[in-house]
């Protein structure tokens, strides 16, 4: 990408007179080398493909390790139930989210946005506003280009690998792109979409990545959850009109230098945090064992298997 920075493409926006997602665009144009149609049919492909995986969801199946499994499932009877406070709205979003969480640890086929482990955040929140407020599928693509603008830019400016700079830089960087695509979608402006995902990184800053056992499973699917509500305020937050104190760019300048600041143990070694807490600890030793040794086999590779033979 030919940007930098966001600043960078609000200029462009302005000077040129187009918005957000067609300054990212024409630049994809540009740097693959594509059609327009080639272009916007390869996104629109990524957004179908998040809305497939949601449908394909099976609330039977728990990952091979038997951490996780059934919540998403959960959420949505305890809605139905009338169970929770949220709305419903928002209780779809945190539903989708640890859905395709739920999906990833499973092994079905998910869109990584910007990551497999953060890969619950965007669809989560895409796709329950284009059930609410019956969105076409091209302003869909159209805020699907506006959020890969943001996550450019944040991998260009720092990271979004867990590895490199915690989970601030997996779920931080995917709540910021939904929340940059949903004011968008909201009908707002390119200063509403950068402070959208401003908002959205700042809350997240310093967030470690710590998964017990390595996996990529806890606490990544509830963290999800947590990108996708952070994502939905902070575009509330910036359609109210209220911006962020800091730059965007500073915003996500901050990131990189706090996650070089944080320790390896706290960057996807599963070492510290959560990992490394004693409930953590025996997980992981019961993992390491023989399936057939196990206190609580849960979903066996074996049984897994079986069932996507028979898929």
């Amino acid at each position: 990408m030919s940007f930098q920075s966001l600043k960078e493409i609000v200029t462009a926006a302005a000077e040129q007179k187009k918005p957000f997602f067609r300054i990212v665009l024409e630049d994809d144009m540009s740097e693959r080398m594509v059609s327009e149609e080639e272009s916007f049919t390869a996104m629109r492909h990524m957004y179908d493909t998040m809305g497939r995986a949601d449908e394909s969801y099976d609330g039977t199946m728990k990952s091979a390790s038997g951490l996780v499994g059934n919540d998403g499932q959960k959420l949505e009877e305890a809605l139905k139930a009338g169970k929770t406070i949220s709305g419903s709205f928002m209780s779809e979003v945190m539903i989708r989210a640890l859905k395709m969480g739920e999906s990833n640890a499973c092994m079905k086929r998910i869109v990584a946005a910007p990551t497999a482990g953060s890969c619950g955040v965007m669809p989560a929140v895409f796709l329950t506003y284009q059930k609410y407020f019956d969105v076409s599928d091209e302003k869909m693509t159209e805020a699907m280009f506006t959020a890969a603008g943001i996550g450019t830019v944040i991998a260009e400016r720092a990271f979004i690998a867990g590895a490199t700079g915690g989970c601030q830089a997996e779920i931080g960087s995917a709540s910021a792109m939904a929340a940059g695509g949903l004011a968008y979608l909201m009908g707002g402006g390119e200063q509403e979409i950068v402070h959208a995902s401003a908002m959205a990184l700042k809350g997240l800053l310093g967030l470690v990545c710590d998964p017990v056992a390595g996996l990529v499973e806890v606490p990544c699917v509830k963290r999800n959850v947590i990108g996708a509500v952070n994502a939905v305020a902070s575009a509330d937050l910036a359609m109210a009109g209220i911006t962020s104190r800091i730059p965007p760019d500073e915003v996500i300048d901050a990131m990189r230098t706090i996650g070089m600041a944080l320790p390896c143990s706290l960057k996807e070694t599963g070492e510290g945090g959560l990992a490394a807490t004693p409930t953590g600890l025996k997980v992981m030793e019961e993992l390491a064992r023989p399936e057939e040794e196990r206190g609580t086999p849960g979903y066996r590779k074996s049984d897994r298997n079986r069932d996507l033979r028979g898929k």
